[in-house]
């Protein structure tokens, strides 16, 4: 089974899982909103990588009632539940089912952000995306990133499973349930560790960069690329 097929078929309940597996879903995204430097009216262009049902999309569509979004995603029933959610506000989101290791474009966007999703490449993937991301954002844009990392010893690993079956298994979901996201963990799981992705972002040409918060297995991570580098 193929990474989009997986997560398609997991469309159903995807979004009622993240809210419940995610060790402090709400401090996670609260979290990254209060990085957010822009006025509340402003009109910011944003593109969220690995958007899926536009969780990510939904929290700063609600802080920032006028941007516009583009959603990228490889999972097409993914991306249809997106467009269910943003129904109202079709004419501020656009959907582009594609591979986002090759987005192409320069300095289009104010905010980028991605949720559980990069940590399904390869470290040279992650890699080069964050260079293609620094690209595509404006001069003073914001990259967010939630998602997955890995820890440093064979304790801390172990630490983070174990406290993420025990959260999941307290869910109420289904052993099934609970089995095929244990599945999908081990076969596309390739998360990498904190120092090399804040070492990654750095490289990539971001400012500030800093993991602001971390529950376990999960950071939100933020980089900013300079005012200076629109100045010619």
């Amino acid at each position: 089974m193929t990474i989009d097929q997986a997560f398609d078929a997991s469309v159903a309940y995807y979004d009622d899982w993240m809210k419940k597996a995610l060790p402090n879903y709400s401090d996670i995204f609260n979290s990254a909103l209060a990085l957010l430097p822009f006025e509340p009216q402003a009109a910011l262009d944003v593109l969220d990588l690995g958007a899926g049902t536009g969780l990510f999309s939904q929290h700063v569509l609600g802080r920032y009632p006028h941007a516009r979004f583009v959603l990228v995603d490889l999972a097409e029933k993914m991306l249809g539940v997106a467009r269910q959610r943003f129904a109202n506000a079709a004419d501020q989101f656009r959907y582009v089912l594609a591979d986002y290791r090759k987005l192409e474009g320069q300095a289009e966007y104010d905010l980028v952000i991605s949720s559980l999703s990069i940590h399904h490449l390869e470290d040279a993937d992650k890699q080069a995306l964050f260079d293609r991301i620094h690209a595509l954002l404006r001069a003073g844009g914001l990259f967010i990133n939630v998602d997955q990392v890995r820890g440093e010893t064979a304790y801390l690993r172990e630490l983070y499973w174990n406290h993420w079956l025990e959260q999941v298994r307290a869910s109420g979901f289904s052993e099934q349930r609970i089995q095929e996201s244990i599945d999908r963990r081990t076969t596309y799981d390739k998360e990498a560790l904190l120092a090399e992705q804040l070492q990654w972002l750095k490289n990539s040409g971001f400012q500030n960069v800093d993991c602001i918060y971390k529950n376990f297995f999960v950071g939100v991570f933020l980089g900013m690329k300079s005012e200076e580098e629109g100045i010619r």
